[in-house]
């Protein structure tokens, strides 16, 4: 596992513990492409932790898909953040898989609602 962050590397961002089934696609020193699926396990609005099954190298720049529904445009909905760029900042090599620990290349918003208040119903309302 990563090393213990002392009191002077205290973390920009709260992490999120959640597994979330994504895409990475990178490319090699020679140009090809590759994609894999793998989950991250935590993620902040500065980076995330990805479990991968092929071993990238520290500094490898990544793209992270998270796969979802194809949604239209909707009346006060903001869009939603669905690929980001990432660069690998430390690997951790294990038995049958590897952990990544990324930094997006610009963080996530962290803008208080997605969903405007005129669009939700007030707790208790009928249906």
């Amino acid at each position: 596992m990563p090393r213990s962050l002392s009191n002077k590397e205290e973390r920009k961002w709260a992490r999120l513990q959640l597994a979330i089934p994504v895409f990475i696609r990178t490319r090699d020193g020679s140009g090809k492409d590759s994609l894999e699926f793998a989950t991250a396990i935590n993620v902040s609005p500065g980076g995330a932790m990805v479990v991968v099954r092929r071993s990238l190298p520290k500094s490898a720049l990544v793209s992270l898909e998270i796969p979802s529904a194809p949604i239209g445009p909707a009346n006060g909905l903001k869009t939603s953040s669905r690929i980001m760029r990432a660069k690998a900042v430390w690997v951790t090599h294990l038995d049958d898989y590897h952990l990544l620990g990324l930094k997006f290349v610009r963080p996530l918003s962290t803008d208080a609602a997605a969903v405007s208040g005129k669009h939700l119903r007030k707790v208790g309302s009928a249906v």
